[in-house]
């Protein structure tokens, strides 16, 4: 199993229960960014990931497809499903994340892609109103 396949399988597994293997596919100083954390350290990527267990119990990533890429780049899109906490409504959220691997095959960049307004805050209730109002505002007239 190459690395990239090593580390969806370990993302369609991910919960707060095997946080501690996140060592075997992050190299120590990886980097990792996403709309929320800019985050240097395997032990930084392990305690936003508790956070998101501990608000979201029982998240989980699914992994839609993988873009092996030039080496050692690779693109996955992925899925995650939680409990939205305020509405408590099943929710899925679509993202991507851009990977770079070191000669070890360990994750030393991790950048994840999605839209926080699209996929979170629209889906609160007062958010909700204030997002469709401002994407009025923005759009072009037809």
């Amino acid at each position: 199993m190459n690395a990239l396949d090593a580390l969806c399988d370990y993302f369609e597994r991910l919960s707060a229960d095997n946080l501690d293997e996140l060592d075997v596919y992050y190299a120590a100083d990886a980097w990792f960014k996403d709309p929320f954390h800019e985050v240097t350290g395997v032990g930084a990527i392990r305690a936003i990931l508790r956070h998101t267990f501990d608000k979201l119990p029982g998240a989980r990533f699914r992994v839609t497809r993988r873009f092996p890429g030039t080496d050692p780049h690779a693109v996955i899109l992925w899925e995650m499903d939680f409990v939205m906490p305020v509405t408590r409504k099943p929710t899925t959220i679509s993202g991507a994340t851009h990977l770079t691997f070191d000669a070890d095959g360990r994750v030393v960049r991790h950048r994840d892609y999605w839209d926080a307004a699209e996929e979170l805050y629209s889906r609160l209730p007062v958010l909700k109103w204030l997002m469709r109002g401002l994407a009025r505002q923005a759009a072009a007239p037809l």
